[in-house]
């Protein structure tokens, strides 16, 4: 009797990329998807993502050295770019671009310190008020197209997507788990994983793990945040991304790409949207206060844009304590929860992480399993 596949659920960028790193590994696998791949009921939808390697601990900026090579094979294979070139901005009080920079001097990463002066000589669409940190490796996701293209590798090396396919509870039989969809449809597998997303609030308690498992988990907050875009006053002029930490607000920008007609530059508050309890709760209903709040400070911020809002939307962030990352496994249930608000741009390694995890590889990167104690691990 075959050996059945490793069922994996959720087709985001999380999902996407696991199937494809066990699928090029040879694992047979089955991709469960509650829609589509990239749906816009989850954090995966649309074509920009920033991609940066600015982060205050090292750790994350070393993840991100190795994450590149993953997008760098990824684009190879498919023949395609996944990620527009664009640089990047730290600045503002609560940023410290100082060290930042002392960080991606750790790592060789090209970079700049820069004086508000020169900042604004060179971007005269923002304006700064202290130190800037440059780095000109970043750029911008196309977080669907990638979602797209790791599932389209993981299909042609013989794994299955059903999609419209959405997951009720897992069961343990024997060695073997099922999935049970909402319409009654069962998957056998040989190992689950968990790539849920926002929706992992509300399947948590259906896996059939242990009741210390579930008590060990870390607590999640899963957030409806909101972007609007805003049309350049310069059609010509080249944006990148940026983060302005502040004390009174953090806010992060980018070129939309097709999410703005390519005329617009996506702005979003971090962490400013109302928490919900799982992606179940996600209106995509536009909240008029946090967006005239947002309307306020580009206003003021950047002047480079009109401050008249041509777009918008909403998405979601499932955060885990410390905005760290969980990848870990409760027998043959694995949870994979990159997210964190920070998590699209190491998706292939992520996903490489996680097929280490599942197949026995090794013991899975000690700081994302938070229940390793309890199996021992």
């Amino acid at each position: 009797m075959s050996t059945p596949p490793i069922a994996i659920i959720g087709a985001g960028l999380a999902g996407a990329a696991t199937a494809w790193q066990l699928a090029r590994r040879g694992r047979d696998v089955v991709l469960l998807e509650r829609g589509t791949p990239a749906n816009d009921f989850g954090s995966s939808h649309g074509s920009a993502r920033i991609l940066r390697y600015t982060y205050p601990d090292p750790f994350y900026t070393g993840l991100m050295v190795r994450a590149r090579r993953g997008w760098d094979d990824l684009e190879d294979l498919v023949g395609e770019r996944l990620i527009t070139p664009t640089g990047s901005l730290d600045y503002g009080a609560n940023r410290d671009p100082a060290a930042l920079a002392d960080v991606l001097a750790g790592f060789d990463v090209p970079h700049e310190l820069l004086s508000a002066g020169e900042a604004t000589a060179r971007w005269s669409g923002l304006t700064f008020d202290g130190p800037v940190l440059w780095h000109a490796d970043a750029g911008v996701i196309d977080a669907e197209s990638a979602v797209k293209a790791m599932v389209g590798l993981a299909v042609a090396a013989g794994a299955e997507l059903r999609q419209d396919w959405t997951a009720a509870r897992v069961l343990r039989q024997g060695d073997d788990h099922l999935v049970e969809s909402e319409a009654g449809d069962i998957v056998r597998a040989s190992h689950v994983v968990v790539a849920a997303g926002g929706w992992l609030p509300a399947l948590l308690g259906t896996l059939g793990l242990p009741r210390e498992t579930l008590d060990a988990f870390p607590a999640l907050e899963v957030r409806q945040e909101q972007a609007l875009h805003f049309p350049y006053r310069d059609p010509e002029a080249a944006w990148p991304t940026f983060i302005n930490k502040r004390a009174d607000i953090q806010v992060y920008g980018l070129p939309g790409g097709r999410d703005a007609d390519f005329r617009g530059q996506k702005v979003a508050e971090y962490n400013g949207g109302r928490v919900i309890g799982s992606a179940l709760e996600h209106d995509r209903i536009i909240d008029p206060v946090r967006r005239d709040r947002l309307v306020a400070y580009v206003e003021k911020a950047l002047p480079g844009l009109v401050p008249e809002p041509y777009a918008e939307t909403t998405c979601l962030f499932t955060n885990a304590p410390a905005d760290e990352f969980i990848i870990d496994r409760a027998g043959g249930v694995t949870i994979l929860s990159p997210c964190s608000g920070h998590g699209a741009k190491f998706a292939p390694l992520l996903g490489d992480l996680t097929a280490r995890l599942v197949t026995g590889e090794d013991a899975g990167v000690a700081r994302f399993r938070p229940l390793a104690a309890l199996a021992g691990a």
